[in-house]
């Protein structure tokens, strides 16, 4: 799993009913690219909108992936303190809720992407497979970590000039030296032209480098060694 080549991963959280329209549209431009998203879904912050829930299936059918990403929104960093059986009890509750939106996911990235060690061990126990961290994407099975930390675009507009320079200048770092470019797009912040414009610059460097783009489900242990296979 990872490392000879640099993989692209470029993340889109928080879709809700006012944001889908913005985030349909990323979406069409990272299709011309050849790009798929992993969609982190947290199922009952979806507005209670059929829209969304119907957007991230059409998505997911089309080759994108979709990621549990935490049980409540409201919860700044939900998963970076919790005891087990609390994180047990939040993840049980949550893909329930993802099963009713006719989604499934092995794939976890907790809110901030930031989770304890006992966080960790309710992900194992409960069948995951994947934890995507803040530095670093996290095979549950084999213990093994595949090391790149996630690069965001927030900030507001006075940032941009310098959000996009900096975005490309790190992308192509994180390109030569061979391991994951892991984008991280909130839905909220695709309102500024200037954060959309900085994902889709970083994405193109990415690409151009020489990034071949992913899914975190690619992290997953059968994924990979369908990957590996000649």
């Amino acid at each position: 799993m990872g490392g000879v080549e640099p993989s692209l991963l470029v993340s889109l959280s928080g879709p809700n009913a006012r944001a889908l329209d913005r985030c349909a549209d990323l979406a069409r431009e990272l299709d011309t690219r050849g790009v798929p998203l992993s969609i982190l879904f947290t199922p009952s912050a979806a507005d209670g909108s059929r829209r969304v829930a119907e957007w991230v299936r059409a998505r997911v059918a089309g080759g994108d992936a979709v990621v549990l990403h935490g049980y409540d929104r409201r919860v700044r960093a939900e998963f970076a303190s919790l005891r087990g059986h609390e994180a047990g009890l939040r993840l049980i509750a949550a893909t329930a809720a993802l099963d009713a939106e006719g989604l499934r996911a092995d794939v976890f990235a907790p809110p901030h992407w930031r989770i304890s060690r006992e966080g960790r061990e309710a992900l194992r126990r409960h069948g995951f497979a994947v934890c995507a961290e803040e530095a670093a994407v996290l095979d549950l099975r084999s213990g093994v970590a595949v090391r790149g930390r996630v690069q965001t675009f927030g900030g507001g507009q006075r940032l941009a000039a310098m959000r996009c320079r900096t975005a490309v200048l790190s992308t192509t770092r994180s390109v030569r030296r061979g391991g994951p470019v892991r984008l991280a797009v909130e839905a909220a912040d695709l309102a500024d032209p200037g954060a959309r414009a900085a994902v889709l610059d970083a994405v193109d460097a990415a690409v151009e480098g020489g990034a071949r783009p992913r899914t975190y489900r690619w992290f997953t242990p059968t994924s990979a060694r369908l990957a590996a296979t000649p």
